[in-house]
């Protein structure tokens, strides 16, 4: 029989689940197992799942986000490799997680920003911006995904799994095309050398053998060098890490000076806050930012009517109008005095 995790690796990607989930989840029952002195999980109870994610919760200090990625994590690994279903699971309450409100930059912040960016991180952050993408997404885009006609970007497998169309913005079309012809010079390149082949989804691979070297299925945002594939084995060009971006931004908002905890993402809220506050229908921006429900949207309306720019403070009202003359002199020289 295989070994545990490598059960639970076969079958998530039997069920399609993103890399990342595969490695959050793994990740978690490796904590559980060594939480319980490496006993196999099928002969621990109730009990010993309910100890873990209390632990967890009581002396870990783990976000809501967290204690809930434990807890589908543990589910999995009962109800789908040890085939094991836990029913008290379904009743465990799970940690709501706060409701915080977005960081937005402002337009002007946006172009703050963009000054101290250069080249493909300057192209990857107006895409995010421009687009409403989130960062994976962006990364993951393939040259057939790029409509320069329709003026629009499918971002496919997105988060659930979705694919959806959003919006390919006019700053982006010429730098992006003159960056596609550098990249396809890279990847004539490869070809020549031997390699070019880039992996595909699903079985496309065995459907279409050729199909990895074409150009069409090259990643838009390709590495400087080639990697092997953990998966797959194969050495090609993968597109760039996810942590290039994230530095370059994060330097980026120090450059500029600004207070604001952003980041990659900040841009995507962006996206959302100033389309609608140009008028824009928010279910059109909800099918652009590709949420299911559109209450997920409606968390960047705090940006409209509802924010505090738009309510006057008592202390900037004009009560002082009503006192006398002198007395508005009075109270004038005493707070200068402190």
């Amino acid at each position: 029989m295989p070994k545990l995790l490598d059960q639970t690796r076969d079958l998530m990607r039997q069920r399609h689940y993103s890399v990342r989930t595969e490695a959050a989840y793994v990740y978690w029952i490796k904590r559980y197992i060594l939480f319980h002195d490496k006993q196999h999980p099928s002969l621990l109870g109730a009990e010993h799942a309910t100890a873990f994610l209390s632990y967890l919760a009581r002396h870990q200090h783990i976000s809501a986000s967290s204690q809930n990625q434990a807890l589908a994590a543990i589910l999995f690994l009962y109800r789908g490799v040890l085939q094991q279903p836990l029913p008290w699971l379904d009743q465990f309450e799970r940690a709501k997680p706060r409701e915080r409100v977005p960081v937005v930059f402002t337009e002007h912040e946006v172009w703050q920003i963009m000054r101290h960016l250069t080249h493909t991180k300057w192209l990857m952050a107006q895409l995010l911006y421009g687009a409403g993408l989130r960062l994976m997404e962006c990364l993951r885009l393939r040259v057939k995904d790029i409509d320069f006609e329709y003026r629009q970007i499918t971002v496919r497998e997105g988060k659930g799994g979705k694919d959806r169309f959003t919006i390919l913005p006019e700053a982006v079309i010429a730098p992006l095309q003159h960056h596609l012809e550098r990249v396809k010079a890279l990847h004539e390149a490869d070809l020549r050398e031997g390699f070019g082949r880039v992996p595909l989804p699903y079985a496309l691979d065995r459907k279409y053998p050729q199909a990895g070297r074409e150009w069409s299925w090259q990643y838009v945002f390709a590495s400087h060098k080639r990697s092997r594939d953990p998966l797959t084995g194969m050495i090609g060009r993968h597109h760039v890490s996810d942590s290039v971006l994230q530095k370059a931004v994060k330097g980026a908002i120090r450059a500029a000076g600004l207070t604001k905890a952003g980041s990659c993402h900040t841009f995507r809220h962006a996206f959302a806050s100033h389309l609608l506050q140009a008028g824009y229908d928010i279910r059109t921006v909800q099918e652009l930012m590709g949420h299911k429900d559109v209450t997920t949207t409606m968390i960047y309306t705090h940006v409209l009517q509802r924010g505090g720019r738009c309510v006057k403070s008592p202390a900037d009202m004009k009560l002082h109008q009503h006192l006398a003359p002198e007395r508005r002199e009075s109270v004038a020289d005493a707070i200068r005095a402190g």
